[in-house]
């Protein structure tokens, strides 16, 4: 995860979504929907650059990127065919931490990360404790036997209700395992992301 020097709560106000996945954001954002400091209501506009900047800084965060990785990762989607912006996003949903953290393994993508580079999952009935292993259709993941016991798995699993609503994964809660289906459309990719705007701010 990319070291903050910003407290989380503020960064999460400052964007306007929760980052970080974490319930308690939700409820911050509910009471306090508008950005901190004094000026946080006045609704000040921002340019065209600073909007482009801010959305590259949410999903960079969203996903727990460093500058340097988030770039590589925007240089590999814009050298795929189709759309730069879709190739970065749906690369960036199947990184392992984010798909442990979309089956609910783990209740945050920084917990997720954790969990990964512990080596508490396997990818296929191997050992995979790199956080930005990309999965492919097909691929399942689950939880190392003995790491079934873990409070913040056990926790985070108790908490799945019904079916899951990312149609593009399966997960078995008994086996605590999960499949990649397919690769994510765009309208299964969290909408309140503007991935044009990240090509735009690349494209200076």
């Amino acid at each position: 995860m990319a070291k903050l020097s910003t407290p989380k709560g503020k960064l999460v106000r400052k964007l306007g979504t929760n980052i970080f996945g974490n319930p308690k954001f939700d409820k911050l954002l509910s009471k306090k929907g508008y950005g901190p400091g004094q000026h946080g209501k006045s609704g000040k506009r921002l340019s065209t650059y600073s909007t482009q900047l801010q959305e590259k800084q949410k999903i960079k965060f969203t996903y727990g990127m460093l500058e340097k990785q988030f770039r590589t990762y925007f240089q590999k989607a814009s050298q795929m065919k189709g759309e730069t912006g879709l190739n970065l996003l749906i690369m960036l949903e199947t990184r392992l931490d984010n798909i442990v953290f979309k089956l609910g393994f783990a209740p945050s993508r920084p917990s997720a990360r954790q969990l990964v580079s512990h080596g508490h999952f396997l990818v296929n009935n191997k050992k995979v404790n790199i956080a930005s292993y990309r999965m492919k259709p097909g691929d399942i993941v689950q939880v190392r036997e003995k790491s079934k016991k873990i409070d913040i798995v056990l926790n985070s699993v108790k908490m799945i209700k019904g079916d899951l609503s990312t149609a593009w994964l399966s997960l078995d809660k008994a086996k605590m395992e999960g499949t990649l289906v397919s690769l994510p459309e765009r309208s299964e990719i969290d909408m309140t992301i503007n991935e044009q705007l990240v090509v735009e701010y690349y494209s200076r």
